[in-house]
């Protein structure tokens, strides 16, 4: 099974696929999809839009998880704008009829790390642990990315392996 993780974003949105093989995990691609800060946000818009559907074609992923919306009250600005990434994202991948899956941060962070409230740095490394990667992946946007498809990959064996044991 191939899980997408993305981490939505404005000017850098990052994802990750990997594959489940058996009991463990393959990353098969991740990267970035930028778009220009200088142009208006509806040609950004627009563009990680027409990214994010042909990246969906070309990988095929059973599914996709999404970080959800998070809002904090010194910075309520940066939450509009990764909720208008975040929207044209989820209408990407409903146009492409894979399904949506939807994490919040602090559950990422506590099944990656077993701390709702760890740094950037625990995560990167755990990440590049559990997926057994040579470095660490970068930009953050990527481990982000990876850490929601590895929480959901756990989640889905975990579901599967209670069914059997039923």
């Amino acid at each position: 099974m191939r899980i997408l993780g993305i981490d939505p974003g404005l000017e850098i949105t990052g994802y990750g696929l990997i594959e489940i093989i058996g009991n463990d995990l393959k990353v098969l691609e991740a990267g970035v999809i930028r778009s220009n800060p200088k142009d208006k946000i509806e040609k950004r818009l627009v563009e990680i839009h027409g990214k994010v559907v042909n990246l969906i074609k070309d990988i095929k992923p059973a599914m996709v998880v999404l970080e959800e919306l998070y809002s904090h009250y010194k910075h309520p600005r940066t939450s509009i704008l990764m909720g208008h990434a975040r929207g044209i994202i989820c209408l990407a991948i409903e146009q492409e009829n894979v399904l949506i899956v939807n994490y919040p941060t602090t559950r990422v962070k506590k099944a990656i790390t077993g701390r709702g409230h760890a740094s950037k740095e625990q995560i990167q490394r755990t990440v590049a642990s559990l997926l057994n990667l040579k470095g660490l992946p970068e930009p953050v946007d990527v481990t982000d990315a990876l850490a929601l498809a590895v929480t959901h990959a756990n989640v889905y064996m975990h579901d599967i392996k209670r069914k059997v044991d039923l």
